[in-house]
């Protein structure tokens, strides 16, 4: 059985602090930021949690740079777009400067190449459904995934039509 450390008022909160973060740590990697607020959120002293987090930085236990890199890497894997990952870093307290460093090692290819992979894992469980409203939830996912409206109609230009349909852009809904 793992041990714990103690919650008392006796407990040093540096060592608390360090269990806390390091369990955290184990889970994934995390922002300092995030243990920051997980450390307050235990009601850690600041202090205390400045003394682990700097000690945890120092060690490279905690990298926002490396976490940033690794947000992008899995881009691909997620199916999110490049401005999806820079709000969530930014959440997550990343500093804007390591988040366009990230970024910037990104191809600009990436977005579309990532909007045609979910366009072609998801199109399929679609087939049931007309041209225009495959394209209407296509095109919703993707922008709920933050793609911007170009990579959108890019990705979508080769969803597959049944030819019964005429395409969006050729319906007239006035109606």
């Amino acid at each position: 059985m793992p041990s714990e450390a103690p919650d008392g008022p006796d407990a040093d909160p540096v060592a608390v602090a360090r269990e806390i973060a390091l369990r955290l740590l184990s889970v994934r990697d995390r922002t300092r930021l995030e243990l920051e607020r997980a450390l307050a959120k235990r009601r850690v002293p600041a202090e205390a949690a400045r003394e682990v987090l700097d000690r945890l930085t120092d060690v490279g236990l905690i990298d926002d740079r490396r976490f940033a890199g690794a947000v992008f890497d899995a881009q691909h894997r997620r199916r999110r777009s490049t401005r999806a990952l820079r709000q969530e870093l930014r959440n997550k307290g990343v500093d804007a400067d390591l988040i366009e460093a990230a970024a910037a090692e990104v191809s600009s290819e990436t977005d579309l190449a990532v909007a045609r992979e979910l366009v072609a894992a998801r199109a399929r469980s679609l087939e049931r459904f007309s041209y225009q409203v495959r394209y209407r939830r296509l095109a919703g996912q993707l922008t709920r995934r933050g793609f911007s409206a170009s990579v959108v109609a890019s990705a979508l230009r080769e969803l597959p039509s049944d030819g019964a349909d005429v395409p969006p852009g050729d319906v007239d809904y006035t109606g």
